[in-house]
């Protein structure tokens, strides 16, 4: 019985749709999709910075570079 119902599904995924969408819609979706992911991407960014700042995540290279120039200060030798 599950392998019929996997089969109706993949008859199903593979019949073109009988409405296609427009450009307009089209560029709509798209434009709703990049914003939430650069949306998704400041929010990742954000708490990073948040919790650099609270000292509890490792800093990568660039981000110690950043947030504490005196580790790579060679005037002091």
């Amino acid at each position: 019985m599950g392998a019929e119902e996997e089969q109706k599904g993949k008859q199903a995924n593979e019949q073109p749709r009988s409405h296609p969408i427009t450009e307009t819609e089209f560029f709509t979706w798209k434009r709703r999709k990049d914003a939430d992911a650069s949306a998704r991407k400041a929010e990742a960014a954000r708490k990073r910075a948040e919790d650099i700042a609270a000292g509890t995540v490792q800093m990568n290279g660039r981000e110690l570079f950043l947030h504490e120039p005196w580790v790579f200060d060679s005037s002091q030798y």
